[in-house]
């Protein structure tokens, strides 16, 4: 029952007491009783699913069974060629379903790989080295800077003590830790007194009681979390079910009811009769269109690897096209995880600093906007002191920044080299003589330095009241001292404060005796107060314009943290995702119920202090409310969302490898910018899905319906079943296939996103299937008719027609690939190199069965006269015209009706 005690709230001693235990740490006998009783200090394993079923599984579907169906008739036909093919296509899919297979197995083996591999506990009175897995309830372990927390602790004694905990909270910045108590609703970020397992100790050390083991600890409770959450399937895969259920319950009516009126209404030989129901069949599924699907997919996924994101499965490319809600972290993603001072506050002047993170470059400007031609004596001094009061360092890598030590001295470097501060040799030239280390007991730091012979300054930085208590005097611009104006420096942290920035103060003492040492004493009201400096997080640059892009395109963007409100507000109103301050908290949303959830979260786009319970129940809100919804995050607190969203996108760089296996996308640059990116394709990919769907089935119909009139009217069929297989067969390796390469089409971002329930194959597409396939019929009968007057053999018939319908083919692809602008212009019959070279492939076959002899003996074809190829070009041309002259006509309509 010990992870019921809200642990953060008792004292130290408290929570000895609930644990029956010392600071002397359990006896062994004690220990191993309680490992017996408990179980090791790991998480649980799920049971898995053997290999062999994992990939039957696979072939689970009813697309797969049309296309297992299709491979029988064609090896019933004795086709192999083809059936070879089907098969190939039903074995790759499956192949692939099988890799993607158990992520969030995957995502859970990363969270146990996060554990402490040992740790140092105290028992019988003594030290020792043991197991992580070994660690039970009521044992002391000891804490050094470096260490990864083995288990949820209550903190016993905390020295300068710092945590890392953005796997849990998302915070960027170390926080400090105190054997202190938290109020007992307390978020996780703000429990002062608690370590949990996973995160990573990063300075100083403390003594801590264990409280939580395995599937108890905070890392442990996410870890089942992300066992129950459930994933959804992608939009692409539910409605490519749910056509393909529509399909087959379609072919296989026509092919029955057509069966059974040719049995007792025509005279046809029933085994003829059975071959073209047969043929009727081959034609109305589109063998190659999961094929082409995947290809389609496939190009998307290779073109968003060039833009930084790694597609994790295939439809999830399709599902970020389709997203209509971003839910998105804040540190990292939008920001740039990097400290870096944004402004300076002085006696009597505001300064702002840009730059880029750590890098020590970047404009100054005072707070109308102008260049500071030249820093004052207090703006040095201050520089001075930030360089001096740092135990940090700046490092260049490759092109990058980067700081070796905490985040915030890293940033006070940067800033005074920015002004001209050549930092490494001050720290050479005024060595450290004295420090007092940082202590969350008196919250500042201070160091002594010498200055001249026999006489030193001392630099103290800290908390702005903290140090301001120190303080007598304040330096003026001019470098001189004047009076303390306390009420002007409390304003000014409050303005800084407002802007999200994180504030520190630092002064200094002139004229120290070296000789004296360095204590509090020598602080306590003898310091003069030199400025201010906020320190914040930058936002990434080309952040606001991918938000505004996504704002264009009707997606909302919910930044989800668990950073601190204001921070968050201010982030969000400096980057144009919120206008207001409106922001709920995760004790505001455990105050809220489902209902009134769904309200609020329409209008409030900031949510603070999150837990992994909350940015779950977020995702879900949403997703009720129709909403396809995408989630970005990095730690181990995103895991379960980032599965449960329809799309999760984990970042790269910097997130963990919990993260990375819940997700479907991970970003290589921890860019929200990439992400807009990942729309844009998407999207493009969702269009020429649809593109192929648009002109497959049409012609597919156009097959279908050519048999089934012949049949109906018990005419010889205008075009053989082996004949039909062949123009699946290479219409769909080539025609359909350079639709998957189709480039992104002007205004696709200021589209609104598709309805979350919207299917395949629309009314709009339903009315293309039915115009397109009636003149294919009227086409390709037309001819045969035609054909037939002028005393041609059937054979010969047949061959006008079928080269009729691969015609026809191609100028409807030349029709689809422009359905929404104008298909006669120079741009559109341009077209992209590969469909030209796809339609050059399919003539030149056609050409060779047509009159190579060895293939006329195999598809029954004879040679056609130039004129009969004039006439099926001009049926081709006709055809073109027709459905673009209808879709002027349509979108004329549609102009008027939203005009």
């Amino acid at each position: 029952m010990t992870d019921t005690i809200p642990w953060h709230s008792l004292s130290p001693q408290d929570a000895l007491v609930k644990l029956s235990t010392s600071e002397h740490g359990l006896a062994q006998l004690q220990a191993t009783r309680r490992r017996d009783e408990i179980g090791p200090n790991k998480l649980p394993q799920t049971q898995r699913r053997s290999l062999a079923m994992r990939f039957l599984q696979q072939f689970n579907n009813v697309l797969i069974y049309v296309l297992l169906g299709a491979a029988t008739i064609t090896a019933f036909m004795q086709h192999w060629v083809d059936t070879s093919v089907i098969l190939a296509v039903v074995l790759i899919n499956g192949v692939i379903g099988f890799l993607q297979e158990g992520k969030a197995e995957r995502a859970m083996d990363a969270i146990r790989l996060m554990l402490a591999p040992s740790a140092l506990v105290i028992r019988d009175g003594k030290r020792a080295k043991v197991s992580a897995e070994d660690l039970v309830p009521g044992d002391i372990i000891i804490i050094e800077a470096g260490d990864r927390i083995p288990a949820d602790i209550r903190l016993l004694q905390a020295s300068n003590f710092q945590v890392q905990e953005a796997i849990l909270t998302g915070e960027s910045l170390p926080v400090d830790k105190t054997g202190h108590a938290s109020a007992p609703g307390a978020t996780l970020g703000d429990r002062a007194g608690m370590a949990y397992s996973g995160t990573l100790a990063t300075k100083g050390h403390a003594i801590g009681l264990v409280v939580a083991t395995g599937a108890k600890t905070e890392i442990g409770r996410i870890s089942g979390m992300l066992a129950d959450v459930e994933q959804l399937t992608t939009p692409l895969i539910r409605h490519t079910a749910q056509f393909a259920r529509w399909l087959t319950a379609v072919i296989l009516s026509i092919s029955g009811l057509i069966l059974l009126y040719g049995a007792i209404f025509t005279n046809q030989d029933l085994s003829e009769l059975f071959m073209a129901v047969v043929g009727l069949s081959v034609a109305a599924i589109p063998e190659g269109l999961p094929a082409v699907l995947t290809i389609t997919l496939a190009v998307g996924v290779k073109a968003m690897a060039n833009r930084n994101a790694i597609i994790r499965r295939l439809p999830a490319i399709e599902t970020i096209g389709s997203v209509s809600t971003i839910c998105t972290d804040k540190t990292g993603t939008l920001t740039r995880n990097e400290m870096m001072v944004a402004r300076v506050v002085t006696a009597h002047k505001v300064i702002r600093i840009a730059g880029r993170g750590y890098a020590p470059e970047g404009e100054i400007t005072d707070e109308a906007g102008a260049p500071l031609t030249q820093p004052s004596p207090c703006l040095k001094e201050l520089a001075h002191a930030a360089a001096l009061c740092n135990d940090a360092s700046l490092h260049l890598d490759g092109n990058d920044w980067t700081v070796l030590g905490d985040p915030m001295e890293g940033a006070l470097l940067a800033f005074a080299q920015k002004l001209g501060l050549d930092t490494d040799a001050l720290q050479s030239q005024w060595p450290r003589e004295a420090i007092i280390p940082f202590d969350s007991a008196h919250r500042y730091m201070a160091v002594q330095n010498a200055y001249i012979p026999a006489t030193s300054q001392v630099f103290v930085k800290g908390a702005p009241e903290r140090v301001l208590d120190l303080c007598a005097a304040q330096l003026s611009d001019t470098g001189e001292e004047e009076p303390l104006n306390t009420a002007y420096w409390l304003t000014e942290i409050e303005q800084i404060a407002s802007h999200g920035e994180r504030v520190l103060a630092l002064a200094l003492k002139r004229n120290h005796q070296a000789d004296e040492g360095l204590s509090e004493a020598h602080l306590d009201g003898q310091l003069i107060f030199i400025g201010l400096v906020g320190l914040m997080d930058p936002p990434r640059s080309e952040v606001i314009k991918a938000i505004s892009d996504c704002h264009s395109a009707g997606i909302q963007i919910k930044m989800i943290t668990g950073d601190h409100a204001k921070t968050a507000v201010a982030i969000a109103r400096n980057i144009g995702l919120t206008n207001n301050d409106k922001v709920l908290t995760g004790a505001d949303l455990d105050r809220l119920g489902d209902e009134d959830l769904r309200q609020r979260i329409q209008d409030c786009h900031v949510f603070a202090r999150t837990s992994p319970e909350h940015k779950l129940r977020l995702v879900m809100a949403l997703q009720d409310q129709g909403m396809s919804v995408a989630m970005t995050g990095d730690g181990v607190n995103d895991a379960p969302a980032l599965k449960r969203a329809d799309a999760g996108i984990a970042m790269g760089q910097k997130g963990s490898e919990a993260a990375k296996e819940a997700a479907e996308v991970v970003l290589a640059d921890d860019n929200f910018a990439t992400i807009v990116a990942a729309v844009i394709q998407g999207r493009t990919v969702y269009d020429n899905i649809k593109k192929v769907i648009s002109w497959t089935l049409p012609t597919n119909g156009g097959e279908a319906l050519t048999i089934i009139v012949a049949l109906l009217l018990g005419l010889a069929l205008p075009v053989t079943p082996v004949q039909i297989l062949w123009i699946n067969l290479i219409t769909a390796a080539t025609l359909g296939l350079a639709l998957a390469f189709e480039p992104t089409e002007p205004g696709t971002m200021k589209k609104s996103p598709r309805p979350r329930d919207e299917p395949l194959l629309t009314r709009s597409l339903g009315w293309h299937i039915v115009f397109v396939s009636s003149l294919f019929i009227t086409g390709v009968f037309g001819v045969y008719s035609y054909a037939l007057s002028s005393g041609y053999p059937i054979e010969q018939a047949r061959t006008l027609a079928m080269n009729t319908l691969v015609i026809m083919e191609v100028f409807h692809l030349l029709f689809i690939r422009n359905q929404y602008t104008s298909a006669l212009s120079w741009a559109a019959l341009k077209a992209t190199p590969i469909v030209w070279a796809t339609i050059l492939v399919t003539l030149t076959a056609q050409a060779l069965i047509t009159y190579a002899a060895p293939l006329q003996t195999i598809f029954e074809t004879r040679a056609l006269p130039i004129s009969d190829l004039v006439l099926i070009l001009l049926i081709g041309m006709t055809l073109f015209a027709c459905v673009e002259a209808e879709k002027r006509i349509r979108l004329w309509f549609v102009d008027r009706r939203y005009k």
